[in-house]
């Protein structure tokens, strides 16, 4: 089984955000959407529902108990069902949460770079946005983090888990820090984990709630970016034993924008789709040697680290000496990256690249961009 070979005149024919953005022959590596087909387990059981025309509200537990056996078989995380509340797509429910245990005018830290939607949660919601910079290498800096703990209108911590767009795996060492760190402060600990299951073979993720640390911890997830399901809004709220403070109390409308056929494809895919995501991750791998390998044969100046999570590429494009890379990878190149000013006002150079495709088309977009470099603008 060949996850990512669709041709790029099959993907052509999609209508989603990724392919219809940009001019018809630019070639879009860009948003987190995958370049994959629908999963047959998930195809069933929306096939099924549909002809039922099940088309209604959403009922049941069945997507938080798929999630909850996952979690059990692959992390070993023991989940109690009253740790779990279903919303809608991760970012709401991110939002719903800091607007509960935050106040108009609290500060609340983020780390730079991170995935854009983390700026606009933090400051356009009568919050302030307290960037403290991951170190070079990418990690948390634990000592920059406590200082900004220490302020005392911040009363949050919003972390991305594995973070996008640098592919870091935190290691339980460092989220238990992160925890206690927050605990000591307190600093409310609030986790996006929608990529929990996008790592490299070898790697291990680290849920934050197997950690005693974090029982005050509140995450949120969702199958949509493991399974490329994004069309389909669910997801889930989970707290740790300590946080029933939030998950008792958020607005009822917090927990009313899971969709029906959402719920049905994302329980499908966590009940009957492991080993497509475990293959899946075994081609990103490939897909990020590969990138590699073609930066440093055709365009050496770019500085790109391979990092075990997510299928994001983060490539510093800092030697090009181009003024705007991404805007000149998609006007000379032709090739859409996402700008990385988009996750940090500091790293307009870099670009992030989606590596959820085919070699074939990764292969033609450094091509593409390695040709745009002898014709400069």
């Amino acid at each position: 089984m060949t996850i990512f070979c669709l041709t790029e005149s099959d993907l052509r024919q999609r209508r989603s955000l990724k392919w219809r953005t940009y001019a018809p022959d630019v070639l879009p590596l860009w948003v987190a959407e995958m370049d994959a087909a629908v999963q047959p387990a998930v195809r069933r059981e929306l096939d099924a529902a549909l002809d039922r025309g099940d088309t209604g509200y959403p009922w049941g537990d069945d997507y938080a108990d798929a999630y909850r056996a996952s979690a059990a078989a692959r992390w070993g995380v023991q989940l109690d069902p009253a740790q779990l509340r279903r919303g809608g797509d991760v970012m709401n429910a991110v939002l719903n949460i800091l607007e509960k245990v935050t106040e108009p005018g609290d500060g609340i830290v983020i780390t730079a770079p991170v995935y854009p939607p983390f700026w606009q949660v933090t400051s356009e919601y009568r919050r302030r946005t307290v960037a403290v910079d991951l170190t070079p290498q990418g990690r948390l800096d634990l000592d920059a983090l406590e200082q900004a703990f220490a302020a005392d209108d911040v009363t949050a911590f919003l972390l991305c888990s594995p973070h996008n767009p640098t592919g870091t795996v935190h290691t339980a060492d460092e989220l238990a820090a992160v925890a206690s760190l927050c605990e000591r402060h307190g600093v409310r600990l609030v986790v996006d984990e929608i990529h929990a299951w996008l790592v490299d073979p070898g790697t291990t993720f680290v849920p934050v709630l197997s950690l005693p640390e974090a029982s005050r911890a509140l995450v949120a997830i969702s199958a949509g970016k493991s399974w490329n399901l994004a069309a389909f809004k669910a997801g889930l709220y989970v707290g740790g034993e300590n946080a029933g403070d939030v998950l008792d109390h958020l607005p009822p409308l917090a927990t009313q924008s899971t969709g029906h056929l959402g719920a049905i494809a994302h329980a499908a895919a966590l009940r009957d789709e492991q080993a497509w995501v475990d293959q899946a991750c075994v081609e990103i791998a490939a897909n990020k040697q590969l990138l590699n390998d073609l930066l440093h044969a055709l365009v050496p100046g770019a500085r790109y680290r391979p990092e075990p999570g997510t299928y994001l590429a983060w490539v510093d494009c800092t030697e090009l000496g181009l003024s705007n890379p991404a805007r000149h990878f998609e006007q000379v190149g032709r090739v859409a990256f996402s700008p990385g000013a988009n996750f940090s006002p500091a790293h307009g150079q870099y670009v992030r690249v989606n590596l959820a495709t085919s070699p074939a088309i990764i292969t033609h977009a450094v091509e593409c961009i390695a040709s745009s470099l002898r014709h400069p603008v």
